[in-house]
């Protein structure tokens, strides 16, 4: 089955656009034009990744990623003009896992949702059903892709779940930068410490949320991060 690719623009043309782009290329593509409606097709349909503008009418974009990622893990691109680095970071911190600026070049477009997909594939598919993880007040279930702190559910972005994993599994190691970066973007590090300090100050805000008394993730000044023992 082709991956299923949900559009909210509410730009015709804009959507139209990205519509006839993804069709080429063989994605099952649904359209939505205003935050409620995307909202709508959301709550009754699957999806493989969404393209979000930010500026919509009934629900902004920013409000969609706080909802979307309540309940669902696909990748979620915004292709937007506000494209100030305070509107970046939020999205990121909000859950969003790539950012498109307008006006934006089609084969990127293509490559970006091309790539979201084949890391979220084989995110889906590779995670092992088997060893559960434990640690302090954390628990994380790599069926489900769900991290419990003191029993509480919290919502992590599927980049945040991946960093989570990755130092979960490997407790004695000090990552850098760019050992997270490649190893959950599946990318070349190209020396943007932003991206991966973005990530990791959101994991650690959520699970600060439920549990402040316990340090998870210690900061190793001058290389990068390891679990905290």
């Amino acid at each position: 089955m082709n991956n299923r690719v949900l559009i909210i623009e509410d730009d015709p043309d804009i959507n139209d656009l990205l519509s006839d782009i993804l069709m080429r290329e063989s994605y099952e593509v649904t359209k939505a034009y205003s935050g409620s409606e995307g909202k709508l097709l959301l709550s009754n349909n699957d999806y493989d990744l969404i393209l979000l503008d930010l500026m919509l009418p009934g629900i902004s974009g920013e409000n969609l990623i706080e909802e979307i990622r309540r309940i669902k893990v696909m990748p979620i691109i915004v292709i937007s003009a506000k494209t100030s680095k305070e509107d970046k970071i939020n999205v990121l911190r909000l859950g969003a896992d790539d950012f498109i600026a307008k006006p934006f070049d089609i084969e990127e477009v293509v490559a970006r949702v091309e790539a979201q997909l084949r890391r979220y594939t084989k995110f889906s598919t590779n995670i092992s059903n088997s060893d559960n993880i434990t640690y302090k007040n954390l628990y994380l279930n790599r069926e489900s892709h769900e991290v419990y702190v003191n029993n509480k559910l919290i919502n992590l972005t599927l980049r945040e779940y991946s960093i989570l994993e990755l130092l979960l599994t490997n407790p004695k190691k000090v990552f850098t930068r760019a050992n997270i970066f490649e190893s959950v973007w599946k990318s070349e590090f190209l020396g943007d410490d932003n991206t991966v300090n973005v990530h990791m100050s959101n994991l650690r805000s959520k699970i600060n949320s439920v549990d402040k008394d316990t340090e998870y993730i210690q900061t190793v000044w001058g290389i990068g991060f390891k679990l905290k023992e």
